[in-house]
């Protein structure tokens, strides 16, 4: 089941202007803001910077399906037809992800946090 998007990933080339950009935006500082990846908190939404997202063949922003679980949706969507960008990896303190393909290339993610 998806609890909704909650989540969305913008893969960055320079982290220090989109993270200078993001704040103006957002009006927050980020709660992370490590080499790998700097995040923010606001509206109700998480909204991730990637500096590598390019190297790792992000086109553009992901949005992410919370999921209660992510191997039986990832399963759904393979037998939608969708193909597999990145298969679920823990990405710290449980929480796992994944990223599909569209029929048309958009790029679909899913995310489900440790119960």
């Amino acid at each position: 089941m998806a609890a909704g998007l909650q989540t969305i990933i913008y893969p960055v080339k320079d982290v220090d202007r989109a993270k200078a950009l993001f704040t103006a935006l957002l009006g927050v500082e980020p709660y992370a803001d490590e080499p790998y990846y700097v995040g923010y908190k606001a509206a109700g939404q998480d909204v991730g910077l990637n500096p590598n997202g390019h190297a790792q063949g992000l086109t553009g922003p992901v949005p992410y399906w919370h999921v209660t679980d992510i191997q039986d949706r990832l399963a759904a969507l393979l037998a939608a037809g969708a193909e597999v960008l990145h298969d679920v990896q823990d990405v710290g303190n449980g929480r796992l992800v994944a990223s599909v393909k569209d029929a048309d290339g958009n790029l679909v993610g899913l995310l489900q946090d440790p119960a």
